[in-house]
């Protein structure tokens, strides 16, 4: 199990620790409008989080979120085709909550009441670009590996800067 992951916006990489040890990397999409808490502002806010909530356990890869729920529907061309412009929430959910009173939980910086995600993506959005309206954007087959590692409560840290333990770690 990982008890900490570290997202870096700087180089747009999720970085996942257990016990100190660096275990996994996964290219991200953070938001386009850069960091940021405010409710309303398309950011990705900074800072200690904690996983609050996990969605959507044995669902398919590719299954379609919508306000948290399954709608039954697997993402296709097809689908996407039908909805240009979506921004499709796949797969699974780590719904962050914010650590820090008046930093990102709470009044108007409240990443939780934001619905801020690590969410699945279709494979045709481009990974290591910030391009969401506020989320954690990650490949499905990636997610897939990272949910089963990733207890409620785990410790998140988004940062601006790149992680500094990654460079002396070896994944294992």
């Amino acid at each position: 199990m990982l008890d900490l992951l570290h997202i870096s916006l700087a180089d747009q990489l999720l970085y996942g620790f257990s016990d100190g040890v660096l275990r996994l990397r996964f290219p991200v999409s953070t938001a386009r409008n850069g960091a940021g808490e405010l409710n309303g502002s398309g950011c990705t806010p900074r800072g200690m989080h904690q996983v609050r909530a996990r969605i959507g356990e044995g669902l398919p890869c590719g299954a379609v979120l919508r306000g948290r729920r399954w709608t039954g529907e697997v993402w296709s061309d097809e689908l996407h085709a039908a909805f240009p412009g979506r921004d499709w929430i796949l797969t699974r959910i780590l719904w962050l909550s914010g650590c820090e009173p008046g930093v990102n939980r709470l009044g108007p910086v409240d990443t939780f009441r934001r619905y801020i995600y690590l969410h699945g993506t279709p494979d045709v959005e481009p990974m290591g670009v910030a391009l969401s309206h506020g989320c954690i954007r990650m490949r499905n087959a990636d997610l897939l590996r990272l949910f089963p590692l990733v207890p409620a409560h785990c410790r998140v840290m988004l940062a601006e800067r790149p992680c500094p333990q990654w460079r002396r770690a070896v994944i294992s």
